[in-house]
């Protein structure tokens, strides 16, 4: 009959560390390059390596010489007209989250996108404003340039009012210090290849993060929508503050304002849920941003909304571009945590937006490069006014939605905004600034559909949900700087814990395979008698290396201590016993030594013993291992006197002198019964990925430990790399031979049946390999 075509049969040696590098021929069969030549390599100079490094930091020359015009550009075209109609009415919402005057949104809008263009990796990214990272800019504004800063006595009045001259301008300059600075760190870290540091971030972290930052923009626009004035809250519970002024302040709401924010309301969420539902049929969505600040404005013009209801208006929006200056150097040191946390999000956000639309559609992206173009376009454009900027799901939907194949959908939006700023951006002065909150809370949708990962996490991993809600709650209730550092913290630790709460397991043997498996999981997994195999869920390092040693002991049904304080019991019963021999022998040789005084010497018949004398010196001979014999011989008698009898002769007669005991000789080893009939142990080591100290000294502590009470320790499943370390940290030694380590749990029980005269075992019988 022939297998199934699913079964393998393999026959080889039982091979341990030792044998396997023979077998195998283990040797440094590549050369590994040392700090020297790495240093070498990276300074050498030469026409290849200047054109890879041009390609590598400006990517714009790997596609571009070869762009196919025809196939392409109309949709790029297409898409970038599309961005930019998202652009001017983001771009006017955003900046007054950051504190600044609505014309430095159209700024961020143009001058990153060129830049990105150049620099970046991501063909669909669509980089600008964006409410996360306006609201933290914002912050960090408004705490160096509260209002209160700016307060003038009035004309004619003994009030106070606002110089918001003085003070845009002070927040302008502080947003471009900021920016300068995020941008300077992005770039050193990409320098350095940091760009893995959004490995440290978790998906639920920054997904949670970015819902608790979509909150604190909402509470941010609440004061626009209802059209009260309210003061302004930083720091810690500022926008619990917020809320409750605003709630405080509701009888005072303006009824223009609500029904503004109301009719934008609605017809921005229904034209956007018609966008989505016939996506696939519309070539193009509709603009219905772009429609709602038209109208809005052209309302708001003719119906003298200002004058006659006091609504706010957005007010003057020059034309044309600022000349770039650099901020005063004193604002670096006040801003630099700022700096560091919006950067962080930043780039998260550009990154994570990156690699999911890179995954959809099979291409890569660089997290370095990615690292450095953040960084360049937030310090050339903090000198030209621009405030930090990163991707937005939205517009870069929208960009891949409507045909957009490169980035030269980038360029299109970026020549459609320089229009818009030489030329439309002033037409929008007196758009109300209602409208733009309902913008900016409308395309909030999407990060507030992500509450829907809390019974989705409740369903699959109770950890990461735990993650998510301290994240949220932190970035609402801390704001976003501190949240962020609340929440890296939370993370780590949570690392932490789930490496020092492994799953431990004991393997059993699958009959008729050389699978080991768990046998809390496997009925068919079944022990063998008298060895356990151990095995870790996670690598073995300095947090969880005391609670591998536990768990060993409590899996294993072995109280390690207990025994080393019996064996040590045993010892000093022994020794005592031992002292105790040796002052009784003694004693008992100096009672010899007077019985043997009492013994002619010479020749001498037992007659010449005196009967006490004779009966004393048997009874207390017997059993004694030093013999001497005592036999009748003729006596000294005058010749016609009787005569011994020389048939008859006394059995010698065995005397022990007791010897002192050697003191070298081992104590009894431990009975079987009182061990569990467990003679070795196995530990199954194929999740250590590395070794520190501590790991290295709790496996030898495990061999000297075990191996006083006469248990058998064996290792098996250890990777090249962790031999290599082990042996690096001086472990293998004469009592601790390579001989020990196997290559697979297989071997080593096969190994033990050899060594212990077993070809099998009486329930699983074993494959032999």
């Amino acid at each position: 009959m022939e297998p199934d075509n699913r079964e393998f049969f393999v026959q080889r040696e039982i091979l341990d560390d030792e044998r396997l590098d023979v077998v195998a021929t283990k040797g440094t069969w590549y050369r590994q390059l040392t700090v020297v030549d790495r240093l070498k390599d990276f300074f050498r100079c030469s026409a290849t390596r200047l054109k890879l490094m041009l390609l590598g930091v400006l990517p714009i020359l790997t596609w571009l010489p070869s762009y196919p015009i025809k196939e392409f550009l109309p949709g790029d075209i297409m898409s970038g007209a599309s961005i930019s109609v998202l652009h001017l009415p983001q771009g006017l919402a955003y900046a007054p989250l950051a504190g600044l005057p609505a014309v430095y949104g159209l700024y961020a809008s143009f001058y990153p996108v060129i830049l990105y263009v150049i620099f970046g990796t991501s063909k669909h990214l669509s980089v600008g404003t964006f409410a996360v990272t306006s609201i933290m800019v914002g912050t960090a504004v408004q705490e160096l340039a509260p209002d209160s800063k700016f307060l003038v006595s009035s004309n004619g009045t003994n009030g106070t009012v606002v110089d918001t001259a003085a003070r845009d301008n002070f927040r302008v300059e502080v947003a471009m210090a900021l920016t300068i600075l995020m941008g300077i760190i992005q770039v050193g870290l990409s320098l350095v290849r940091f760009g893995f540091m959004i490995s440290y971030l978790s998906e639920p972290m920054i997904r949670a993060y970015t819902t608790g930052s979509a909150v604190l923009v909402c509470v941010s626009q609440l004061k626009a929508m209802f059209g009260v004035s309210i003061k302004t809250y930083i720091g810690p519970l500022s926008a619990v503050y917020t809320v409750i002024d605003v709630c405080r302040h509701l009888p005072q709401t303006k009824i223009a304002v609500l029904i503004i924010t109301i009719i934008s309301t609605l017809v921005l969420v229904a034209i956007k849920e018609i966008n989505t539902y016939f996506r696939h049929k519309l070539p193009l969505p509709i603009p219905i941003e772009l429609m709602v600040i038209i109208f809005g404005t052209i309302i708001s013009h003719y119906g003298q909304l200002k004058a006659n209801y006091n609504v706010n208006i957005v007010g003057v929006i020059p034309s044309g571009f600022t000349a770039p200056f650099a901020p005063d150097t004193s604002l670096y040191a006040q801003i630099i945590g700022a700096a560091i946390s919006v950067g962080i999000v930043s780039y998260v956000i550009n990154m994570s937006l990156a690699k999911t639309f890179a995954q959809k559609l099979s291409y890569k992206v660089d997290n370095n490069q990615e690292l450095l173009a953040v960084g360049i376009t937030n310090v050339v454009g903090g000198f030209f006014q621009s405030y930090a900027t990163t991707a937005s799901l939205s517009r870069t939907l929208v960009q891949e939605n409507t045909g957009g194949q490169t980035q030269v959908a980038g360029l299109v939006s970026s020549i459609l905004m320089l229009i818009a700023i030489l030329k439309i951006g002033s037409l929008f002065q007196d758009l109300p600034t209602a409208i733009l909150a309902t913008i900016v809370v409308v395309n909030l949708k999407g990060m507030f559909m992500q509450f829907v990962d809390i019974p989705m996490l409740w369903r699959t991993n109770k950890v990461d949900l735990l993650v998510w809600l301290v994240t949220f709650v932190s970035a609402i209730l801390l704001n976003l700087d501190m949240g962020l550092a609340v929440a890296l913290g939370f993370a780590i630790l949570t690392v932490i814990f789930k490496t020092q709460l492994p799953h431990y397991s004991l393997l059993g043997h699958v009959s008729g395979t050389e699978l080991y498996l768990d046998v809390g999981n496997y009925k068919e997994a079944k022990e063998i008698p008298g060895i356990k195999i151990f095995r870790s869920s996670t690598t073995i390092y300095y947090p969880n290396a005391d609670m591998y040693t536990d768990a060993l002991q409590e899996k294993c049904g072995i109280d390690i201590r207990e025994l080393l304080t019996e064996k040590k019991k045993r010892e000093k019963d022994l020794k005592k016993q031992q002292e105790k021999e040796r002052k009784a022998a003694a004693k008992e040789a100096k009672k010899q030594n007077t019985v043997l005084g009492h013994i002619p010497t010479g020749p001498f018949s037992l007659k010449d013993m005196k009967e006490e004398d004779y009966e004393r010196l048997r009874r207390e001979s017997e059993g004694n291992i030093s013999q001497f014999s005592l036999r009748d011989v003729t006596s000294n008698k005058p010749p016609g006197v009787g005569h011994d009898n020389w048939a008859y002769q006394h059995e010698p007669i065995a005397v022990v002198f007791p010897c002192p005991p050697d003191s070298s000789a081992p104590p009894p080893p431990l009975p079987m019964e009182e061990r569990g009939q467990i003679h070795s142990i196995i530990l199954d080591l194929s999740t250590l990925s590395s070794v520190d100290t501590t790991a290295v000294n709790t496996l030898r502590n495990i061999f000297m430990e075990y191996e006083q009470v006469n248990f058998n320790i064996y290792l098996a499943c250890i990777q090249a790399c962790v031999v290599e370390q082990l042996e690096t940290a001086k472990f293998f030694s004469d009592a601790i031979p390579k001989t020990k380590v196997f290559v697979s749990v297989h071997d080593a029980v096969l190994h033990i049946l050899k060594k212990r005269g077993q070809v099998e075992l009486e329930e699983n019988k074993m494959t032999k390999m």
